[in-house]
Parts: structure tokens; sequence; C-alpha cells
């Protein structure tokens, strides 16, 4: 006996609306592989009714972060605002909070904004809890010049006691906007509170004093770091690597780096980006030729930064052949880099009359299966 359509297109529609009949795991499959936007927003919406799918914060993040990289805001809007149906749920911080965040990594602060002036409505205590993913997306949506004037308001009008993420969050938005001396003087706020500097409140500051040639202010605040029995990670040497490379101080920074493997601490693509930065500004082909040749051997992944750097210096050297086996590189990993980069290897190639190498790249470039580049010989322009 067969088996109705109608009955078989129902108990379909019931399973994907019943996470206790299809799991969330294979609903959360099945969005991923969804590659129409459109219909990924109504599948997201038709989901959300369910309680259990409501609590997959990941799905969410994935679903926003896609939407945002396509430029469709409008469709962001949609998915959460249509989340606001369900009264249960507005009434837990949680959740308002998530939806805060969510506008605020898509650049959406000022619905953000709405999402926490509309709690009290929603008899949803609004604790630092609220008022620090408030901050978050202030800073997410590169609000920097707002952020000093929000930390000052919502505390004192909501009575509510800044955190030590607050205060990171203040310090992020004011190093990203250039008041490196605003945010030293947070660190100090912060301990006349009674508040202590973590390793991210370190590591942001650090990054922003030594990126921005303050190596003077960024040793000085690595004092106070040690003083405070506060630990550095990858991320805090790296900072000092750049630093010292900034100064043109590539011996210290290399000497920097082999004490990383006697501290146990492990390099990653970033330790080693900043010493091929230090031998690119010295000129010194052999060198930046070593430190990659490291870097690949240390099993370490090159990025687009990384392909860039060493890309361009071989080009500018006129090392077009050992630019042909990078871009070999580029295309064998799958990397994604800039169009213009590749161009510049071919039209070398092709001035230093090496057209069988230029015809290779221009030809892996358009059978590279993860993205493709059409690139094009001189003569073919």
């Amino acid at each position: 006996m067969s088996f109705p359509f109608c009955l078989l297109r129902r108990v379909y529609s019931t399973a994907v609306a019943n996470p206790s009949s299809a799991s969330v795991k294979a609903i959360s499959e099945d969005l991923f592989k969804e590659r129409n936007l459109k219909r990924l927003v109504e599948k997201f919406k038709q989901h959300s009714n369910s309680d259990r799918f409501r609590t997959k914060i990941g799905v969410y993040e994935n679903t926003v972060r896609r939407l945002a990289s396509a430029k469709h805001y409008k469709w962001i809007e949609e998915i959460l605002e249509y989340q606001k149906q369900f009264k249960i749920d507005l009434s837990k911080e949680g959740f308002s909070v998530r939806l805060m965040c969510l506008y605020g990594k898509s650049g959406m602060f000022e619905h953000a904004q709405k999402v926490f002036d509309a709690m009290p409505e929603w008899n949803c205590e609004r604790t630092v809890r609220s008022v620090n993913a408030l901050l978050g997306a202030c800073v997410n949506s590169g609000k920097f010049d707002e952020i000093d004037g929000l930390f000052k308001e919502l505390p004192e009008k909501l009575k509510v006691k800044p955190d030590t993420v607050s205060y990171n969050t203040v310090i992020k938005g004011l190093s990203e906007m250039g008041a490196l001396d605003k945010s030293i003087s947070m660190v100090d706020e912060m301990e006349k509170n009674g508040l202590k500097p973590d390793l991210i409140t370190f590591n942001t500051i650090l990054d922003a004093l030594y990126s921005n040639s303050k190596f003077d202010d960024g040793e000085k605040m690595w004092s106070r770091m040690v003083s405070n029995n506060v630990v550095p990670d990858i991320r805090t040497y790296n900072a000092r690597l750049t630093g010292l490379v900034s100064q043109g101080r590539i011996v210290e920074a290399v000497d920097l780096f082999g004490q990383l493997g006697i501290k146990e601490i492990k390099v990653d693509v970033f330790s080693y980006c900043a010493l091929l930065n230090g031998y690119c500004k010295e000129g010194n082909l052999e060198e930046v030729k070593r430190w990659y040749r490291e870097l690949v051997a240390n099993e370490c992944v090159p990025n687009k930064v990384v392909y860039w750097t060493v890309v361009s210096f071989a080009c500018e050297k006129g090392d077009y052949d050992w630019a042909f086996q990078l871009c070999q590189d580029i295309f064998k990993r799958k990397c994604i880099v800039d169009i213009i980069l590749l161009q510049r290897v071919v039209d070398g190639l092709v001035k230093e009359s090496k057209i069988a190498k230029a015809k290779q790249v221009v030809q892996m470039g358009k059978s590279n299966g993860f993205k493709q580049y059409m690139l094009k010989l001189p003569s073919e322009e």
C-alpha cells in the first residue's frame, strides 16, 4: 500500500518544525548546506518556533554571519525580529544579550540599542551582562566615538557596577580608535575600583601600543603586567615581536622568538609573520626564504597576510621563480589571496620571458576548485 503524498509532506513538515522527530543537528546541517539565502531565512524562521532550536547559539551565529557577509542586513533584521514573539524567551536576559551580540557582530548597533531599551517592557532585568552586551555591540559595529559616553552613562543610570568585561570592552574600543592614553587610564580606573586587569586587558593594550610604534609605553605596560602576576600567552609575545620589528630590532625579535620554545609556548603563524615583516624591511631575501621554510616545516599554515608579504617581496626583489613556487603553494593550500598579487607574478614572469610558468599560474587560477582567479597574460589584454 503506497503512502499518500499529502501525508508524506505533512510528516516531513512536522519533523522539520519539531526537533523531537528531526534532530536539531540534522536541522543545523540542512541550514548550513542551504545555498539560497532567501530559503535559508524562511527555514530559519520556521525552525525558530521550536524551543530546542532557539537554544542553539552556534546556529544563530553562523546564519547571521552568512547573511552579514552577503550584506543582507534586512534579512538579519527579519530573522532576529521574528524572535521577539517568543515572550518566554524575552523575559530571560540571556536571550536579549544574544540578540544584541548578533546585531553587534553584523554592525547593526542601532538595532542592538533598541533591544536593550525594550528589555524593561519585556519584564527583563538589565544587569551588567546586558550592559556589556550593548558595549560589545557598540565596539563590534565600529561606533568607537560612542563607547566612552555609553560606559559613563549606563552603569550610573542603571545602578550597575562595571566589571572586568566592561572595562576590557571599552579598552578595546578606545584602542581601536587610537585613544591609547585613554586606554591606559582605564587600567588605572579598573584598579582604583578594585578590579584586576587580566590577560585580555593587557593583550588588548599591548597589541595597540606595540603596533602603533609606542614601544616604550608597551614595555612599561609589559612590566605592569608582570607585576600583576599575569602570565603572557602567545598573543602577548606576538605583540612584543611586532613592536621589536617596528623598531628595527630584528635580532632581539629573533632572540625572543627562540625563547618561546624554552618557555614551552607554541609559536603560531603570527609569530613568523612578525619576523618575515622584519626581514622584508631589511631587504634580506635569504632570511625571508629561510623563515618561510621554517614556518611550513613547523606545520604552521600560511595565511593571506603571509602570502601577501612574501610574494610581494619576491616580486620586489625580482625573484619570480620563488614567486612562482609560492603561487603553487597558494593554490595547493586553497588560500584566498588578492588577485592583484597573483597578476603581479604573471606580469613579472612574462617580463622575464618565463612564459610557460606565467601560463601555468593563469591556468592554476582558472582550475582552482576553491576560488577561481581570472588572470590574464599581458598579451591577452
